[in-house]
């Protein structure tokens, strides 16, 4: 009688058979890992001092620690804000200067540490200043037809209404500027290729129903939103820009010449004429009913492509005879590659938790001695010293707390994450079931109204709670006080999950319903959602950012500026007595 573990080893030891898009994903990967790097020699390349570069480092982190942003968009967020200060806050928006701009922008990414020194080919300056040029003439074509229309007007009152819209349209396009920018400095094959194997298949499995059907149309560029956003992690400025290029499809295209030529003025000033519409369309998809369920889907597949790329970068030769052999030895590196990224996640969720005590300390804690002891003794109240250290402390031990009690992912995780990359590799493990959506669901005005009273009495719950214990004898908490400490709970409860958000995205198992998750959600929920309002409206009044932006900036840049010119002076001095 044949054993059934012997059937069942058999069974594993089948061989898999990968699907085009797979053996695709192993090319790219085997190629980038394996060309040989170009000479360059004969290449001019963008060098700068090391020892200033040194200085300007040391200010990007500073200004970086006071505007929380994720680190793979503080380059971008670096390029936008160097673009803005040179053209809007230093006056130098003229065709002829495009050149000097590029060069500006590479030379202060070099010294920033966002570019490699002495990497950076010199001709990337007139790649950079031909996109620039692009952005200049399109603000020039919308910046006439505003002209014309303000001159018709003749209500004097609304002057500062069309200047704020001219600034407005400006600042926008600059940011569209720097998100070409960023693609065109890190260009990824890689990426480029999972995006476009995750497209094919998800385009294939999500299916509209019948009641759906009126976002047919839309339904491919949603989906490869979803997956920017899922995947590669864009933010709204990014998303925009990939929409203002779907729209205006000869865009990029425009790059590849170097030149603009007549017919490429014209195409950019129908894009002027057309502009505002071109916004409209770029808001309403970026706000597309489908928009959370999709991002629910992407979320998950985007993690099984991850997983399945970073195996396949260790060794692509070896895994690629490891599923020709057998489908066990393929697993054991997809779980060994799992384990790996859940330790990788730890290790990162510790340091964006030091980053962000860091920012929260600089920008929300130095306000308690700033603002609550010259507030209680203005109300004359007592000052209380053990309230003073807690509102000082609170912030980052409750963010540390909730770092500390944040778990790895369970073994049962890693299964379906198996399962999962089996689904997108293997001919015979794809699922033939569609991923259907539903049609969002509208509650009506009072179940609305029933549930947002249910919400809001469960918060002024937990905030009474609150106010009874900090008022206590033993702590004595005043009214100032409790003010400033309910908003450090609200604030670092939602900066928490921004800070969390690496680990949780490694999950794909839906977390198990219990009676302490329902009162969490029920007390605790309401209470980040005050903290994420409080962080978007704080957001745009950052004193800190506004100090290093405007009044540190520029000065700083000048004198760094003057001490590069310095060192190469001295540099050609030294030479010459050689």
């Amino acid at each position: 009688m044949v054993s059934p573990n012997l059937v069942k080893n058999t069974q594993k030891s089948e061989k898999l058979e990968m699907n085009e898009n797979t053996k695709k994903l192993f090319q790219v990967i085997y190629s980038e890992k394996t060309k040989k790097v170009s000479e360059d020699g004969d290449l001019a390349m963008i060098k700068v001092s090391s020892l200033v570069s040194r200085l300007a480092f040391f200010y990007e982190k500073a200004r970086n620690a006071v505007d929380y942003e994720e680190e793979h968009l503080l380059r971008k967020t670096a390029i936008a804000r160097i673009l803005k200060r040179q053209i809007l806050i230093e006056g130098v928006l003229r065709q002829a200067e495009s050149l000097d701009i590029s060069k500006h922008l590479l030379i202060e990414l070099i010294r920033g540490g966002y570019l490699a020194n002495n990497s950076i080919p010199e001709t990337k300056i007139d790649d950079i200043a031909f996109i620039l040029e692009k952005y200049i003439i399109l603000k020039n074509f919308l910046s006439a037809e505003m002209s014309t229309s303000f001159s018709l007007r003749t209500d004097i009152n609304k002057t500062k209404d069309t200047i704020q819209k001219k600034n407005n349209l400006t600042s926008w396009l600059l940011t569209l500027a720097a998100c070409e920018i960023e693609d065109n400095l890190s260009p990824n094959k890689v990426k480029k290729v999972i995006v476009s194997n995750m497209f094919d298949f998800l385009e294939k499995k999500i299916q509209l129903p019948d009641d759906l059907l009126e976002f047919e149309k839309e339904k491919e560029i949603q989906i490869y939103l979803s997956i920017a956003r899922s995947y590669l992690k864009f933010d709204e400025d990014i998303l925009s820009f990939v929409l203002f290029k779907y729209y205006n499809g000869f865009w990029l295209e425009l790059n590849k010449k170097g030149v603009l030529e007549e017919s490429d003025n014209e195409n950019i000033k129908k894009v002027a004429a057309s502009f505002a519409a071109l916004r409209r369309e770029i808001n309403k998809n970026l706000n597309h009913p489908l928009k959370k369920q999709l991002d629910k889907i992407s979320r998950t597949y985007s993690l099984y492509f991850n997983v399945l790329a970073e195996t396949i970068e260790k060794d692509p030769l070896a895994l690629y005879g490891e599923i020709q052999k057998a489908e066990k030895s393929f697993v054991a590196s997809i779980k060994k590659a799992c384990n790996q990224k859940y330790s990788k996640a730890k290790t990162k969720l510790w340091r964006a938790a030091l980053r962000s005590i860091i920012y929260i300390f600089l920008t929300k804690s130095i306000f308690v001695l700033v603002i609550e002891i010259p507030a209680i003794r203005w109300f004359n109240e007592e000052l209380n010293y053990l309230s003073l250290v807690i509102n000082i402390v609170f912030p980052a031990v409750l963010l540390f707390f909730i770092v500390l009690t944040t778990r790895k992912p369970a073994e049962d995780n890693t299964e379906k994450i198996v399962s999962g990359i089996k689904e997108i590799s293997f001919i015979t493990q794809d699922k033939k079931s569609a991923l259907t959506l539903r049609k969002p669901r509208k509650r009506n005005f009072i179940a609305a109204a029933i549930f947002n009273l249910i919400y809001a009495a469960s918060f002024c719950f937990s905030i009474y709670l609150i106010i009874k214990l900090l008022t206590l004898p033993l702590i004595g908490f005043t009214w100032v006080s409790v003010v400033i400490f309910l908003f450090f709970l609200a604030f670092v409860s939602f900066f928490s999950i921004l800070t969390t958000k690496g680990i949780k995205e490694l999950l794909v198992i839906e977390r198990r319903e219990s009676l302490l998750a329902f009162l969490v959600d029920l007390f605790y929920l309401p209470i980040i959602m005050v903290g994420r309002w409080l962080s978007n409206n704080m957001s745009k009044v950052n004193i800190f950012v506004f100090i290093f932006d405007f009044v540190i900036e520029a000065p700083f840049k000048i004198l760094v500026d003057i001490a590069d010119d310095w060192t190469k002076y001295v540099r050609e001095k030294r030479d010459n007595m050689e």
